[in-house]
């Protein structure tokens, strides 16, 4: 029943991905091959190869080759007998939960990957769905931009893309000719390119003095007052509650106006000049509607941002999302990749051996002892900038990920072809790769099991420690090691490298838990010990 359900899983996914990029839309991780194909050029060719499954003016092939491969999948797995699970097999997994450690580690690593596969649904600045005019739409599962004056937006503002957050601001405010609902993310905020306004906090004035949000302690500091629509008014710093310092001053069209040097309220220098009166223009807001302005690094919890703001002012929050899903998605593709490689070429190595083997050594050993540091920043500076990105990382840590692999697989290879059931497999006249894949693979699955955690815990700290240093992903991409970098740059602000940093210890532990749980119940010793 499990393997019918997540066949059929696997083919619904395959037909939605591809139906709806035919329509237009995007489904959260399942259109990721196509999104990828639209960043990545070498991932798409000219629709004239493809007219009919070609979107965009486009044939995102690496898009619909993820599509065939769900398929495939699906279709394989109601294909076959599925998987006999033999008494080891059992004994092994028992083994495996009855380590606490390892078990909850791999179910809430679990959570946090279905998490990350909700993708727009929990994280965007694109709302989920508007109903205006009587009519509603759903901006975050189509790929066209809607302008905000398809929702009544008129100027310059009205032909760029809406502004979905100020909308449901003017929703919940009952304002005439806003939208009649809003339904934003739980993070309202893109991971990246995405900067939030400062967060404000409302200040109390009260007979002729200021004071924090408590109302009893007199304000120290820098306070502001905004215009309706949202731009600066006033900025003045206060001593003791009372004006004391310098003041500038902005027109509702952001136009500095007025400048002044208080002292103790009374002003000591100033100059004015726009229109109307200086009073005027000084009572355009009223006074109690100070408040403090936290520039960007925001800390947690002002403005909505649960984990602040990092220093371009980016959701902090919404980036460690970001960063998730870049490091799930580099596992995904970078575990095949090495395995593949270092599997054939191991097995190769044990069951041929002779000059294949010691050509494949050598060759190991050369490649080996390149600089790996140095090969990333040479081929940045070689690689134009629309070529770099995930891909391009990827297969420059694919190239060098798959040796220390190679040489355990050998290993394990030069010793089960010793065993009599190879020896009478050959007898019979069976082909070399029919042993390979019938006999001497199924008997490495311990070691491929054990190594699998290990190595999700290799990419994730090898991703950040390039993009640490400023050789990994472009900025277009949310990373860990860019939020790293950027906190211990403001050690002023702790928030920021303090979340990037439990963020990866908390992933990383989870990991190197569920690896050691996978060594252990995979251990022959302590599976003949376990009862």
């Amino acid at each position: 029943m499990k393997k019918n359900t997540t066949a059929f899983l696997l083919i619904l996914a395959a037909v939605a991905g591809g139906w709806a990029e035919l329509c237009g839309w995007q489904i959260p991780t399942v259109s990721w091959g196509f999104t990828c194909s639209r960043e990545v050029p070498l991932l798409r060719c000219a629709a004239e190869y493809c007219p009919w499954l070609a979107a965009d003016g486009a044939f995102h092939w690496f898009g619909w080759l993820c599509m065939l491969a769900l398929l495939a999948g699906g279709v394989f797995l109601l294909c076959s007998r599925g998987v006999r699970v033999t008494p080891q097999r059992a004994k092994r997994w028992r083994h495996f939960k009855a380590m606490r450690r390892g078990y909850v580690s791999m179910l809430l690593l679990v959570g946090v990957i279905l998490l990350a596969a909700l993708d727009q649904c929990l994280v965007g600045h694109r709302a989920l769905a508007v109903k205006y005019d009587g009519e509603w739409c759903f901006p975050a599962f189509t790929r066209a931009v809607i302008p905000g004056s398809r929702f009544g937006v008129q100027g310059a503002d009205g032909l760029a893309e809406a502004d979905y957050r100020k909308m449901k601001l003017a929703a919940e405010r009952g304002l005439s000719g806003a939208a009649e609902c809003v339904v934003m993310p739980p993070v309202p905020y893109e991971p990246t390119m995405d900067a939030a306004p400062f967060p404000r906090e409302p200040l109390v004035y009260r007979d002729g003095r200021l004071y924090e949000p408590d109302g009893t302690t007199r304000y120290n500091g820098l306070a502001c007052r905004f215009h309706p629509n949202g731009t600066m008014h006033l900025r003045q710093r206060f001593r003791d509650g009372k004006p004391d310092g310098f003041t500038q001053g902005w027109a509702a069209d952001g136009q500095e106006v007025y400048s002044a040097h208080l002292r103790g309220g009374e002003p000591q220098d100033e100059s004015y000049s726009g229109g109307g009166t200086r009073q005027d223009f000084l009572n355009a807001t009223a006074p109690a509607d100070y408040c403090r302005v936290y520039y960007h690094p925001a800390p947690p919890l002002t403005g909505g941002h649960l984990l602040g703001t990092n220093s371009q002012g980016a959701d902090i929050l919404a980036y460690l999302y970001g960063g998730l899903q870049v490091n799930i998605k580099a596992a995904l593709f970078y575990l095949p990749v090495i395995y593949a490689v270092g599997l054939t070429l191991g097995m190769l190595m044990g069951y041929l051996g002779g000059r294949f083997d010691l050509f494949t050594q050598r060759v190991i050993e050369i490649v080996s002892q390149l600089p790996f540091l140095f090969v990333v920043m040479i081929l940045s500076g070689l690689v134009p900038a629309d070529l770099r990105g995930l891909v391009l990382t990827l297969g420059l840590m694919a190239a060098f990920g798959w040796m220390q692999m190679t040489y355990l697989i050998r290993t394990a290879t030069m010793r089960e072809k010793t065993r009599d059931f190879v020896a009478a497999a050959r007898t019979m006249g069976a082909g070399t790769f029919y042993v390979m894949w019938r006999h001497i693979l199924p008997n490495l699955v311990s070691i491929i099991v054990t190594l699998v955690p290990f190595s999700v815990a290799a990419v994730i700290l090898s991703l950040t420690s390039l993009d640490y240093l400023g050789f990994g992903l472009p900025e277009t991409y949310a990373s860990w090691g860019r939020l790293l970098s950027d906190g211990l740059a403001k050690l002023s602000c702790p928030w920021v490298v303090t979340s990037a940093f439990c963020a990866l210890v908390t992933v990383l532990l989870l990991v190197t838990f569920i690896g050691e749980a996978v060594r252990e119940a995979y251990d022959p010793r302590e599976l003949t010990r376990y009862e």
